[in-house]
């Protein structure tokens, strides 16, 4: 599979938010995109259509969060259902990621940058999609 110079969208996968992230590997750079809410209990697939429609990425990554010991927990199952369910309604690529520590590197680079202020939870989940898929492309690069 090649993925260099393609663009790819990653999702902190959570049950009230999940966080968004873009990113280009022809620069390995990735950016937050912004944080989707639960709607009525389910994740708003009416934004997260807009923002595959918006930014056509050709491969998505999906968190996966596993205990410290790489087993399974509660969200594993629930994160794996959503990367189905992104295959199915998309029809790309979707490829997921460990995503143990996460959201600890990701408060620690948001108070770094913004103090207490950058402890938001949307800002907290965009952010640890960044670190997901930036591990992510990092492990395909070392691959090598």
């Amino acid at each position: 599979m090649m993925y260099r110079n393609n663009l790819l969208i990653s999702f902190d996968f959570g049950t009230k938010n999940i966080g968004v992230a873009i990113g280009q590997m022809k620069t390995n750079t990735s950016k937050p995109l912004e944080s989707v809410s639960y709607v009525k209990g389910v994740p708003n697939w009416g934004k997260i259509n807009n923002i595959i429609l918006l930014w056509e990425p050709k491969y998505i990554i999906v968190g996966l969060p596993l205990n410290m010991d790489g087993s399974y927990q509660t969200s594993t199952i629930k994160a794996k259902k959503f990367a189905k369910q992104l295959r199915n309604k998309f029809f790309m690529p979707v490829m997921m990621h460990d995503e143990r520590l996460t959201t600890i590197e990701a408060k620690s680079v948001l108070f770094k940058k913004y103090g207490y202020k950058g402890l938001k939870k949307k800002l907290i989940d965009s952010e640890s999609a960044v670190i997901i898929l930036d591990s992510w492309m990092n492990s395909i690069y070392f691959k090598k």
